[in-house]
């Protein structure tokens, strides 16, 4: 079992924190140990940005036990400005305001509770930006 101080250090998850090759400058998330642009294993890390472009989604209505009272929710790969993308939940709107390239900001939010371990686990979803 991994202990609760080990998940909220994890950078990744809450610092947004990737690899940044130190040889060809290629952006890696989640860090890992070779970079797959020229083969080096120097690596520094770079926080990314918050901002991107909403890729593409699907709604979720049939979702695993610890979502079920969550359900309908929407998952999308959100491109961030530099071009690393991930996929993450879309929080805040209705699927119907949804639309390729729509401009969207990751938030720092609740991802789920283990209510035996009395544990919550945090981490980023993202919003839509209204402008």
């Amino acid at each position: 079992m991994k202990s609760a101080q080990y998940i909220r250090e994890v950078p990744q998850r809450y610092r947004l924190e990737a690899g940044k090759c130190t040889g060809c400058g290629k952006l890696h998330f989640p860090p890992r140990l070779v970079c797959d642009g020229c083969g080096s294993r120097e690596f520094e890390a770079a926080t990314l940005p918050r901002q991107g472009t909403l890729l593409t989604w699907t709604v979720i209505h049939a979702a695993p036990p610890q979502f079920s009272l969550e359900t309908p929710y929407v998952v999308g790969i959100v491109e961030l400005d530099g071009g690393v993308r991930l996929t993450c939940q879309v929080a805040d709107c209705d699927p119907e305001e949804l639309a390729v390239g729509a401009p969207v900001e990751l938030v720092f939010r609740r991802i789920k509770e283990d209510n035996a371990a009395d544990i919550i686990q945090y981490g980023y979803k993202a919003v839509l930006r209204r402008e």
